[in-house]
């Protein structure tokens, strides 16, 4: 430094800085570290941060006032910089040399003003609002000025005149300008160009925060005192911010796991080419060479080179979808553990200036305020190093959800009878949890190595080798920690099973819940849940008293160290002396060392969970799914509108063939019937459309789009006329033309809102006839290309599927033109169809038209007779009805009944007659034939009703309620509901328990306070054995409590966990019909998976923690009283604020 600044500017002088009751810096000490210390962190950071930038481009954003003042006055700090340059060499022309410092400092303080310039430019280009890089920077540059600007205002008062009168105004200019930087740093710029921030009106406002803002949560400030006025609800919270969205989340995360599924078959069919390849042909001459002689030994050797599939890693596919945002929170972390052990030696530093005398106060100030501010700039920097935790966990559990229920819904057939819809239901609800709350700890894993790296290292400064006496200690406890987590990982897995099993049940009891109420199943229901949740339960005990075990090795762990290593430090040697500062400074390394102690086998726990989920997960994405190529749906080339090529199609690849030599065309705008027995493969064909079976053969070929009736009905929890748009546009005409072909019009007349009533879970409060109109209301309101209708007639009365099919099916229906394929056991419609495929055992029988398929006198004439009298007898019924009824009900020309039909084509007519006369089931004297009507089925020329808003009656109550959620803080009555779950004694018991275990702890502290004096009075080598004994007596003590209290704590839960699953499934099961009637399952089906998992997992650990905190902060509180009694006056009011915070509304 000598060569810079020069003999006469010394770097450093002790008692010019540590020893003086004013301390200075030298000049050459503020000209060099205290100004090149921002210019090297921006230097520094620059690179990394231009190339951020680069890759993340928000916007343009546009120059604004406040821009250019912070341009302006980076440019006039880059002259003022440079002013000094120049002044220092027009002084050496002048012949006042200067040492280079002189030159040097100016000139990088100069182009880092530049490089600051440039940065707020590009920042506005790349659309950043608050820059955290260059606050830091301005930040830094202020901090480090204001030594220099109280030594020049000391040095001015101390001179009658300034000397160096320049430098002494450019510097205050320069610290003006940078005081203004860091003020206007504070602020944001407008939100860039075309952004969502501008056009969302309840955006958050944590898009738009600013660094301060960011690192203090300050934006989070309204939330809080809107909660504070009011309970807060769902209506209030801002909207999700678009990274966060599952519309991000879930597709960032299925394409990574795609590209490790086609990497893993990649390498999966390159080993099979390696091990399946022909061997090399013989470049010998020799006769019996082996690739000409022995082909069986070649084959033989290459069918037993076993080929292991690789499976992909889920695992890998997770890190890089969030690793990158995760390892953020990482670098936080490890700024803060390093943060952490600045306190220990700062209060070494503060016990020695006690014992010191003659030294300045400003020492213990220094080190007071020091203290101060490391521990809050370590509380910033934890919290956001929560903060992406949080984040990244909710991303991970968001994207999970997500690809699980996109995963459930193209799954084989094959998949579906492994994955039950209980496990589907765990997958999304339990196990993807556990990944969110392994997240926040995660970083534990590495910390807490480091930490305890760390913390033996300034032990072994602090007591040498003794501390080694204390590693052995915890060297010991890592296999009694790792046959824990072992053991756990067994329990997990058995437990899931468990729980798998009993959401399965209670799914399968609430879809059936109308008939096990008419058979009065309950009692034999429960009784198996009961029983799966008993076996449940064992495995929770077992691993709950794992957990107390572990509870009791972590919370000993610090204790033993400490009592190991004093115990042999005051053993060893009898001049190692145990004084306040060796003692006091190594407890506040071991309170340091207890937390990764404590956190890293519960973290370890976790991973093992999580590890258990991860394969659960893992192996259900990995199932095979049903192939999207399968059906042909852009064949434009053929003339037929469905296509079948000989086709064979199973439910599963291992299953036998349901269908086989499929051969079905069907024209465009035709109708085309399916019959045949029960059994026989119709709603399979079906199926196939749809690609819903495994094709083994054949080609498929569907042109436009399809429109699917199904047997059974499906409907949505809303309005009526939600069912039937399903999210199309309305279209008052078509929405009205739709309900009169579908006969739903009269109903519409019945139900309390008309159109607009709500239909509640799988269409509750409509007849099985209704369901099914509704479902053939919607695929007509679709205006698809291809119908195929999965027998819809069967679940309407007689009457009504004549209704549908003249006014809707039929060749003068509403879907006239449309390619229809009818499934149907109805043979009174199938003279007007087109065509009649004829299903026999899985194979088409016949092809053909009505007449053909008579006169071939096969399988059809077969199925006719079946099904003929039974047909004919239904039509009768209906004629008779029709009759009867009020004619309002249909218009007339709607109540032409089979044998007008049948008249109108006097082919087809003569055709049945013939063969209704073979059978004998109607003499041609039955007939009479009626006077026919003209079907006019021109929606225009209909009349509509009236719009049903008209109808809407006022106060109309929804069917299905929104789920509400308890608001404010809990209530003292919930409290009291756990406590007597787990027991009003064992409550008590267990808080006495822990009471007793604290005791012990502020015990031993006490005991070791008593020690740490003996060094004063010179009595170290009298009581040593006695104060070992006596100290590692209160410690065992804590530990055997501990212990107890855990094990204690554990059986309460379990009994709680036992009683309220109880009390939860016997009220269910007795609860009215009407409740599963107006509740949706899957809200049920949450209570017993998602509510009986946080009871019988997270409840313990958190009562655990919440009990743990309680006493410990009560036991600290009363020793600082005994010790400091007037400590007790800031007791009450700090009491009061943390009251006052915790019960505020919000």
């Amino acid at each position: 430094m000598e060569r810079l600044c020069g003999p006469e500017l010394p770097f450093w002088v002790a008692n010019q800085t540590l020893h003086s009751d004013q301390p200075d810096l030298p000049v050459c000490f503020q000209l060099t570290v205290l100004s090149w210390l921002p210019c090297i962190y921006l230097w520094a950071v620059s690179p990394i941060y231009f190339f951020y930038l680069k890759k993340n481009n928000r916007g343009y954003i546009m120059m604004s006032i406040m821009n250019r003042f912070k341009t302006v006055f980076g440019m006039l700090l880059w002259l003022v910089c440079w002013t000094d340059l120049f002044y220092t060499l027009h002084e050496r022309q002048q012949g006042l040399s200067q040492p280079p410092i002189f030159f040097i400092t100016p000139l990088v303080l100069g182009m880092t003003m530049l490089l600051a310039t440039f940065l707020i430019q590009f920042e506005r280009l790349r659309g950043v609002q608050s820059s955290g890089v260059l606050f830091i920077f301005w930040f830094l540059s202020v901090l480090c000025a204001i030594v220099p600007f109280r030594s020049k205002i000391l040095q001015a008062s101390s001179q009658v005149e300034v000397t160096d009168k320049l430098r002494f105004t450019t510097f205050y200019f320069y610290f003006g300008l940078v005081v203004l930087e860091l003020i206007l740093c504070c602020f944001n710029e407008k939100p860039p160009l075309f952004s969502n921030v501008v056009t969302d009106p309840n955006v958050c406002p944590e898009s738009m925060a600013g660094f301060l803002s960011t690192m203090t949560f300050w934006w989070f400030t309204s939330m809080a005192i809107k909660g504070y006025k009011m309970p807060l609800e769902a209506k209030d919270l801002w909207s999700l911010n678009p990274r966060d969205s599952s519309k991000a989340m879930v597709p960032k995360l299925l394409k990574e796991w795609e590209k490790e599924q086609a990497k893993a078959k990649s390498k999966q069919n390159l080993s099979n080419d390696v091990a399946y390849s022909k061997p090399p042909p013989s470049t010998t001459n020799h006769i019996g060479s082996e690739s000409e002689t022995s082909p069986e030994e070649v084959e033989v050797l290459l069918s037993s080179q076993k080929v292991i599939p690789r499976q992909p890693s889920f695992l890998r596919s997770l890190i890089r979808a969030f690793g990158p945002y995760f390892l953020i929170g990482s670098a936080y972390k490890l700024l803060q553990d390093v943060i952490t052990f600045v306190n220990p030696q700062l209060l070494r530093m503060l016990i020695s200036f006690t014992k010191q005398k003659g030294v300045p106060d400003w020492w213990g100030y220094a080190l007071a305020f020091l203290m101060f501010f490391t521990a809050f700039l370590q509380t910033l920097i934890l919290h956001q190093h929560f903060q992406y935790c949080f984040v990244t966990g909710m991303h991970i559990r968001t994207a999970l959800i997500g690809a699980i229920y996109r995963k459930s819904l193209v799954i084989t057939n094959a998949a579906k009878r492994s994955s039950t819809v209980g496990e589907v239901v765990n997958l999304m609800s339990v196990d993807a949890q556990r990944f969110m709350d392994l997240t926040t700890f995660l970083n534990m894993l590495w910390s807490a190595p480091l930490q305890i790296m760390l913390a033996l290292y300034f032990l072994w400064q602090n007591l040498g080798p003794s501390v080694l006496a204390g590693v052995a200690v915890m060297i010991l406890l890592i296999p009694f920690n790792a046959v824990i987590a072992m053991k756990s990982r067994a329990y997990q897995v058995e437990q899931m099973q468990h729980k798998d099993s009993r959401i399965k049940l209670m799914n399968e009891i609430l879809n059936g819940i109308k008939v096990l109420k008419l058979y009065a199943w309950e009692n034999s229901f429960k009784e198996k849940v009961l029983a799966i949740r008993q076996k449940e339960l064992n495995v929770l005990k077992k691993a709950a008293y794992l957990g107390a075990l572990s509870t009791m090795a972590w919370t000993s762990a610090p204790f033993l160290v400490a009592l190991t290593t004093f115990a042999v430090y005051v053993t060893v040697d009898e001049n190692n002396i145990l004084d306040a500062e060796k003692a006091f400074v190594s407890l506040s390394l071991f309170n340091i060392l207890r937390f990764p102690l404590n956190m890293l086998p519960q973290v370890i726990s976790s991973l093992v969970q999580t590890s258990v989920s991860l394969k659960r997960i893992q192996s259900f994405l990995s199932h095979d799914e049903l192939d999207p190529n399968s059906v042909d749906r852009k064949n434009t080339a053929s003339d037929f509108s469905v296509t079948v090529v000989n086709g064979k199609f199973t439910w599963a690849k291992e299953d036998p063939p349901v269908l086989h030599n499929i051969n079905v065309l069907v024209p465009q705008g035709s109708l085309l019937a399916i019959v045949g027995h029960v059994g026989c493969g119709k709603s399979s064909l079906i199926s196939s459309l749809l690609g819903e079976m495994e094709k083994l053969e054949g080609d498929v070929s569907i042109r436009g789009s399809v429109a699917y009736v199904p047997q059974q009905a499906w409907i949505q929890n809303a309005t009526l006329r939600d069912n039937i748009l399903f999210g199309k546009t309305y279209n008052e005409q078509k929405y009205h033309c739709v309900l009169e072909a579908c006969a739903l019009t009269p109903d519409l007349q019945v139900l309390p809102g008309g159109d607009m009533t709500e239909i509640g879970e799988k269409g509750i409060n409509l007849s099985g006839g209704q369901r099914q109109r509704v479902s053939l209301a919607r695929a007509l309101y679709s205006d698809a290309d291809v119908y195929l209708l999965d027998d819809p007639l069967s679940a309407v009365d007689a009457h009504v599927s004549k209704h549908i099919f003249d006014n809707l099916i039929g060749p003068e229906g509403a879907l006239k033109g449309k390619t229809r394929i009818l499934v149907t056991h109805g043979i009174s419609y199938l003279p007007q169809v087109d065509n009649i495929v004829v299903m026999v055992d899985g194979r088409v029988s016949e092809m053909g038209s009505y007449q053909e398929l008579l006169k071939q006198n096969g399988a059809f004439a077969e199925f006719l007779r079946n099904y003929a009298l039974e047909d004919i007898v239904e039509e009768d019924e209906a004629t008779e009805e029709i009759i009867d009824d009020d004619e309002e009900l249909f218009p007339e020309d709607t109540l032409s009944n089979h044998i007008d039909m049948v008249d109108s084509e006097p082919g087809i007519n003569e055709a049945k007659r013939k063969f209704i006369r073979q059978i004998s089931i109607i003499s041609a004297d039955g007939e009479t034939p009626k006077s026919r009507s003209v079907r006019r089925h021109a929606c225009s020329q209909r009349k509509h009703p009236e719009p049903q808003e008209k109808k809407q009656l006022d106060g109309m109550e929804k069917l299905i309620q929104a789920e509400t959620a308890e608001t404010g803080r809990v209530k003292l009555k919930v409290y009291l509901e756990y406590a007597k779950a787990v027991g009003l004694l064992l409550s008590v018991l267990i808080c006495v328990l822990y009471g007793c275990q604290s005791a012990a702890a502020i015990g031993a502290n006490i005991w070791l306070s008593e020690w740490t004096n003996d060094a004063l009075q010179n009595q170290t080598e009298d009581n040593v054995n006695m104060r070992v004994g006596v100290y590692a007596a209160l410690g065992i003590t804590q530990g055997v409590l501990v212990m107890i209290s855990s094990f204690t704590l554990a059986m309460g839960n379990i009994g709680a966990a036992r009683k309220l699953h109880h009390n939860l499934l016997t009220n269910k099961l007795h609860t009215l019909q009407s409740f599963f009637d107006t509740t949706p399952i899957g809200r049920i089906i949450n209570r017993f998976s998602k509510d009986i998992y946080i009871i019988d997992e997270t409840l313990p650990s958190t009562v655990l923690m919440f009990l743990g905190t309680f006493f410990v902060s009560l036991s600290t509180m009363i020793v600082i009283i005994s010790s400091t009694p007037i400590f007790a006056v800031v007791i009450a009011p700090l009491a009061f604020v943390y009251v006052f915070v915790q019960l505020c509304p919000c």
